[in-house]
């Protein structure tokens, strides 16, 4: 297996004031976790990711929210974007060079030049609509890297597949109407955004669990709805949207899934997209702000994508 990681030095400045769990301690924990890990690192790949032009990111969104979004970038502190999404002087390079990174990933994998890739990249991006920035993310990352396969690499069919706690409202707003992608999701309910109950469909499959829901309600959900849906539609590429929030350590919500469950997920994806696409497969992080168990869980995803046992 080849793995790209690619991140960029901008993810790292971008913060949204002090006490904020989206903070830049969440990428150098991750870092951190991942240099104590010599076998995993000697097999990665590592790119520092870039920009994506405005044209890639106005495939997904509205050109009057990335207009609103470069106005708002401010010159010093910190400038408000809704009660839980700031700008610092930073992010605006932030956001463009996590949107680049899931091109690039999407460019590396459609090509053949590896077989998948891992976007350490922050803000998050799978709350942003197609006109809107919020919780804490302000352009849809994974969004962008899906229709840059469609729309530069000619594919017929993506899918995005989110195991974050919370709903991807922005990636459902995005593709609601677009039948060449599929998204398949599981997310507490009830719990922010407040959504992905109405308007499921064959093409938004979205599985609510209750609080307190572990590997086991998860595992099914995966098995008995995800798959046959992916299966169904035959997708030419996956996405992940790699949210790690549901981890039974993460104050921010209460489902109880721990790192064999995510380290579970992404062989069963992967055996999916062997089957379906090639094994073509991009993972863009989400949330997780538990700093332990999100690291732990991001390294027992990565270790999976890389073909590396266990450990």
């Amino acid at each position: 297996m080849t793995t790209v990681w690619l991140t960029h030095p901008d993810c790292l400045l971008h913060d949204m004031g002090d006490g904020h769990p989206e903070s830049p301690d969440r990428l150098s924990a991750i870092e951190d976790r991942l240099a104590r890990d010599p076998a995993l690192c000697a097999l990665l790949r590592r790119e520092i990711a870039p920009a994506a032009t405005r044209e890639q990111i106005e495939r997904a969104h509205d050109s009057r929210l990335v207009d609103a979004i470069e106005r708002a970038s401010p010159a010093t502190g910190l400038r408000q974007i809704d009660p839980d999404t700031a700008m610092n002087p930073y992010t605006l390079e932030a956001i463009r060079h996590a949107a680049g990174a899931a091109v690039r990933a999407t460019d590396l994998v459609a090509t053949g030049e590896v077989d998948n890739a891992f976007c350490a990249v922050r803000p998050p991006g799978h709350h942003a609509e197609r006109a809107r920035a919020m919780g804490f993310c302000l352009f849809n990352n994974v969004a962008i890297g899906a229709l840059h396969a469609l729309e530069a690499h000619g594919f017929d069919r993506v899918a995005v597949v989110d195991f974050d706690v919370h709903h991807g409202n922005g990636t459902e707003d995005i593709f609601r109407d677009d039948p060449r992608v599929m998204m398949v999701s599981t997310f507490q309910h009830p719990l922010y955004p407040y959504s992905g109950i109405d308007g499921r469909s064959e093409r938004m499959v979205n599985v609510p669990l209750p609080a307190q829901s572990d590997g086991r309600a998860f595992r099914a959900a995966v098995e008995q709805t995800w798959i046959p849906a992916l299966e169904r539609f035959a997708p030419d590429m996956l996405f992940i949207s790699a949210g790690f929030d549901a981890h039974r350590d993460d104050r921010l919500a209460s489902l109880a899934l721990v790192e064999d469950d995510y380290e579970w997920v992404t062989a069963r994806l992967m055996e999916v997209a062997d089957r379906l696409c090639a094994g073509r497969i991009v993972s863009v992080l989400e949330g997780g702000y538990s700093l332990p168990a999100l690291s732990r869980s991001v390294l027992a995803h990565v270790r999976r994508l890389a073909g590396v046992a266990a450990g």
